[in-house]
């Protein structure tokens, strides 16, 4: 009766290990190597094929003179690629994104490339603030109209430098690389923090799991 209630424990463990994994390896990985996702253009203006969900906004951009640019993909490894639908303001120095959240809903975040480097980004939905004096600024004005994130977005831009690169869907697309590769590393490990502990904790399942096979 033991050896059947040790073996069922092993089996529930192993099977939470699993679990655990497939939920979290791809966010571990994320947190090792951040410059691994991979930013690739998707299609230009012309062929967008934009979501009608996300149609509402995509309407106020261009009244506040944003023009489209392409949709591009961004793949972490393990996981499906997201796409995002891409906008540029050249007078504002600014470019638009929209995009599905996880569970669905329209998401919207201005960017901008500084000069020499650096970033300002502002989303319209929960993002940790993070700041790195005259570098970076990252930030969140949950639920507010595009009309005011901009606003919000152009007063955190008081006091930097713009990079004076082009604001076509080539620049938008290099610009996300950028981040990835460079100042949004600390940023993504932030978020996938957890990730990498829930998977040191199902390799360690795993592990007492072999090891006391054999030490029995």
């Amino acid at each position: 009766m033991n050896i059947l209630v040790e073996l069922g424990i092993a089996v529930a463990g192993l099977v939470l290990a699993c679990v655990l994994l497939a939920l979290n390896l791809w966010r571990a990985i994320l947190y090792l190597f951040p410059g691994s996702v991979r930013v690739e253009p998707e299609a230009p203006a012309d062929q967008m094929d934009l979501p009608l969900e996300l149609g509402p906004l995509a309407t106020q951009l261009q009244a506040l003179g944003f023009v489209p640019l392409g949709s591009h993909e961004e793949k972490p490894r393990l996981q499906r690629a997201t796409r995002s639908y891409d906008w540029g303001h050249p007078g504002e120095r600014v470019f638009a994104t929209l995009h599905r959240g996880q569970d669905g809903t329209p998401r919207l975040y201005f960017l901008t490339p500084l000069a020499p480097e650096g970033f300002v980004i502002t989303a319209g939905y929960r993002r940790p603030a993070l700041e790195v004096p005259g570098v970076y600024r990252s930030g969140s004005l949950e639920d507010a109209s595009p009309e005011r994130l901009l606003r919000a977005h152009l007063r955190r831009m008081e006091g930097l430098t713009p990079a004076p690169t082009g604001f076509t869907w080539e620049g938008r697309v290099e610009a996300g690389r950028s981040w990835y590769q460079g100042l949004g590393r600390k940023e993504i490990r932030r978020q996938n923090l957890q990730g990498l502990l829930w998977t040191v904790m199902a390799l360690a399942i795993v592990a007492s799991a072999f090891l006391g096979r054999r030490l029995s």
